[in-house]
């Protein structure tokens, strides 16, 4: 038996006006989705436990099957991780987005215009962020270049305490009352805008605003956390696993967890990827000697941070298509069994641009037993089965144990 888990981050949604009070996942053309559904177990399960925060990476911890209540240590250091960054035991990691922020003089007057910068590519957000750190690192506080707009900044011998605001939580909102407080809040806020003044006039951000796109000026901090120590995956639920995804946050969770994690060309976490080179690669993985493939999807997330409601259904048809449809029809040609658990992390609905922590639709599918299902995978036809498993992590369980 060969195992799929399609994480469609931040998929699940709610009724939407302009979609006649359907959310994407109803308004989407998914006929594989659908096929699993009504093939599979559907119901709905609580991702997030109570009292902490909607965040991919609680999230996607539960998913992976560990319990975030006892691993959970921040987003920041798994991202840290997959970058290659040595962390010891009392740093703390702190992801950096190079965000867009509005052109008041004040900075406490600016609003968040863009957590993304127009999702920047890789290139020009390596060089703005390493010429951030040559003016800005010291020997305790250094910022390491990653991703896009994603980045690292590492505090050594330090300690958690500092509160800290998600850019895309604020989204359109003034950064008043948002800035670092806490621990480290005088610093971090310094460094902001310090770096501010750095960037606004920087060759890649005036070349960037004469194209008509979001300049890069500002570094916004959130995430803190020390590194986690996670018991292997093979040795929790006895497969080999793999990763397939282009952010290092899942990257880095894999890694913690003792999986695979290849690089995947052409995928890039944004609303724009190359679905069909993630569904080649975890093919690739599952033909070789990895038990179990976690296939990470970024772009219905970005579409709802970005209120792109088409681009929405676009990325879930494409996984569908590209990732599903290829995955199913290949590996029922080669004759082997084969279980797939596809969910949502959390919802990012497109009215809050956010994300929520409700109940995500979950289907567990085994290709050598049917099932009764729902006619179609949406938000409400997994509520309506009645099935619901409060506690997200123990998903992992009843699929690798085919408890369903």
């Amino acid at each position: 038996m060969k195992y799929i888990v399609l994480l469609c981050d931040g998929m699940a949604d709610r009724p939407i006006q302009e979609l006649g009070n359907r959310t994407p996942m109803e308004a989407a053309y998914k006929p594989n989705m659908d096929t699993l559904a009504r093939r599979g177990v559907c119901g709905t399960a609580s991702t997030i436990p109570q009292g902490m925060r909607p965040q991919s990476d609680i999230a996607n911890l539960a998913v992976m099957g560990y319990d975030p209540a006892i691993y959970y240590r921040g987003r920041s250091p798994l991202e840290a991780v997959s970058m290659g960054i040595d962390l010891g035991p009392n740093d703390i990691a702190i992801r950096c987005n190079i965000s867009t922020v509005s052109d008041e003089p004040d900075y406490l007057d600016k609003t968040m215009v863009d957590y993304s910068s127009d999702e920047i590519p890789t290139e020009e957000g390596r060089e703005l962020v390493q010429y951030i750190a040559d003016h800005l690192n010291t020997e305790d506080m250094r910022l390491y270049p990653g991703i896009s707009y994603r980045h690292c900044l590492v505090i050594r011998n330090a300690e958690v305490g500092t509160d800290l605001t998600p850019p895309h939580d604020i989204t359109g909102k003034p950064v008043r009352g948002c800035l670092p407080r806490g621990r480290y809040g005088e610093r971090l806020t310094d460094f902001i805008l310090r770096s501010h003044e750095l960037l606004k006039d920087h060759p890649i951000n005036l070349a960037r605003m004469a194209r008509g796109e979001n300049p890069a000026n500002t570094c916004w901090f959130w995430g803190e956390g020390t590194k986690p120590a996670l018991v292997p995956f093979r040795e929790l639920y006895g497969l080999k696993g793999g990763v397939v995804c282009a952010v290092d946050l899942i990257k880095g969770l894999g890694i913690c967890a003792g999986m695979e994690a290849p690089y995947v060309e052409g995928a890039t976490g944004a609303k724009r990827t190359d679905f069909s080179a993630k569904g080649r690669k975890a093919l690739e993985l599952l033909k070789g000697d990895i038990d179990l493939v976690y296939i990470h999807v970024e772009a219905p997330d970005e579409s709802g941070h970005a209120g792109d409601i088409q681009c929405k259904i676009d990325a879930i048809e494409a996984i569908d298509r590209y990732i599903l449809g290829y995955l199913t029809e290949e590996l029922e040609k080669s004759g082997e069994d084969f279980a797939i658990m596809l969910l949502p992390d959390h919802p990012t609905p497109i009215e809050i641009r956010t994300h929520s922590a409700d109940p995500v639709p979950f289907v567990l599918y085994r290709s050598d037993k049917a099932y009764t299902g729902p006619e179609v995978y949406t938000e409400a036809s997994a509520a309506a089965t009645g099935l619901y498993i409060p506690e997200g992590h123990t998903l992992m369980k009843r699929f690798t144990e085919l408890n369903f």
